[in-house]
C-alpha cells in the first residue's frame, strides 16, 4: 500500500481512504465483479449492477451464490477493518497499518433467503462484536427494491 502508510503522522480518515482504495483498486476480483464502494456519512456499502456474467442459474437468471457470498465477505471484512481503524487513536495507526496484511476471514456463514434477482445488489454490514484481534460482523445483501436476498455472519482476524 506504499511506504507513506507506515508514517506515524497518519490520520484515521487517511487510513480509511487507503483501505477502501486497496479493496477497490488493488483487488482484481472486486473489479471483476464490478463492485462499487459507496461511502456515506460514517458507513460504507457495496453496490454491484446486474451483469449476465454473474448468473448462477441461467434458467431463472439469478445471481450466482458464490457472488452473493463474495459480496458479503468483502463488506464484512472491510467493515471489520474500518471499525478497527475508527477505534484506534492516531498515534497507534501506524501499528494497525502494519497488521493489515495479516487481516482476513476466519469463518463465514451465508443464509440464502431468496433468489438473487434484480438490477442492482447492495451489501451492507455492521460489527456485532469486536475484540483486539477478532471482529464478528453481520452482513446483508438486498436488491434495488429492498428485497432481502441473503445475510451472513463473518469472523475476521484483525491481526
Amino acid at each position: 500500500m506504499g511506504d507513506s502508510l507506515s508514517e506515524s503522522t497518519l490520520t484515521q480518515s487517511e487510513v480509511i481512504n487507503r483501505v477502501v482504495n486497496l479493496f477497490e483498486e488493488n483487488m482484481p476480483f472486486n473489479q471483476l465483479l464490478g463492485v462499487r464502494f459507496v461511502t456515506e456519512d460514517d458507513s460504507i456499502r457495496l453496490e454491484v449492477p446486474w451483469d449476465d456474467k454473474l448468473t448462477g442459474n441461467p434458467l431463472q437468471k439469478i445471481l450466482h451464490g458464490g457472488v452473493t457470498a463474495s459480496l458479503l465477505d468483502t463488506i464484512g471484512g472491510l467493515t471489520a477493518i474500518l471499525s478497527a481503524v475508527k477505534q484506534t487513536q492516531d498515534r497507534h495507526l501506524a501499528a494497525l497499518v502494519e497488521r493489515l496484511p495479516t487481516m482476513g476471514t476466519v469463518d463465514m456463514r451465508v443464509d440464502y433467503l431468496r433468489p438473487g434477482r434484480g438490477k442492482r445488489f447492495i451489501a451492507t454490514a455492521q460489527v456485532i462484536r469486536k475484540g483486539s484481534r477478532v471482529a464478528v460482523c453481520r452482513m446483508e445483501l438486498h436488491n434495488e427494491r429492498g428485497d432481502h436476498i441473503a445475510f451472513g455472519t463473518g469472523t475476521y482476524m484483525l491481526g
